[in-house]
């Protein structure tokens, strides 16, 4: 990567969910705290999905160098230790354009279609026990253009995702531990 390539950090943090708002004065405090830094091209916070307290902070620089910069800052230290109580686990990760921003947590394509796969197939079955019957009177391209449109659905919006949080562990495997700033945890 060269010196010169905009970086993403993506900064997850669980908070304790009883403070809430002091997180986010101290995230706004930290996102202007960056803004002042040579090379920052923006942030943002992410809420989590209800059920989960982890929250996803993103930071945009325009180079490595700019990144390293801001990280090492006595101001940016002094803003993380104000922020330590708030935060009940923290973990960062570093990429530069869109490809290598997904890479970091896609599981192997092999991985992931066992699991499409585990999750179909029980899913498919079932269709064709409760409806095959029903279905078996229309031509070929009606009962295909049933079964997706009932399908696709179920499966992307219910069945891959409970599948994936079922599978998490093993999707994930032993996953290589990401490089600390200056300061994280």
């Amino acid at each position: 990567m060269t010196s010169d390539t905009p970086l993403t950090l993506l900064i997850t943090r669980r908070i304790d969910p009883a403070r809430h708002a002091e997180f986010h004065q101290w995230i706004r405090h930290g996102e202007a705290l960056a803004s002042q830094a040579t090379g920052y091209l923006g942030s943002g916070l992410l809420s989590p999905p209800p059920g989960d307290d982890s929250w996803q902070i993103l930071f945009r620089f325009a180079s490595q160098s700019s990144l390293d910069a801001w990280a090492a800052s006595p101001a940016r230290q002094q803003w993380l230790q104000q922020g330590a109580g708030l935060i009940q686990h923290s973990q960062v990760h570093c990429a530069s354009g869109l490809d290598s921003w997904f890479g970091l947590q896609a599981p192997p394509r092999w991985k992931q279609a066992v699991m499409i796969w585990l999750a179909f197939f029980p899913v498919s079955l079932s269709f064709n026990l409760l409806l095959g019957e029903q279905l078996a009177a229309l031509p070929l391209v009606l009962r295909v253009l049933c079964s997706t449109l009932l399908l696709t659905p179920a499966m992307v919006f219910c069945f891959i995702p409970l599948c994936s949080r079922l599978l998490r562990n093993w999707l994930q495997g032993k996953r290589q531990r990401a490089p600390t700033l200056a300061g994280e945890h």
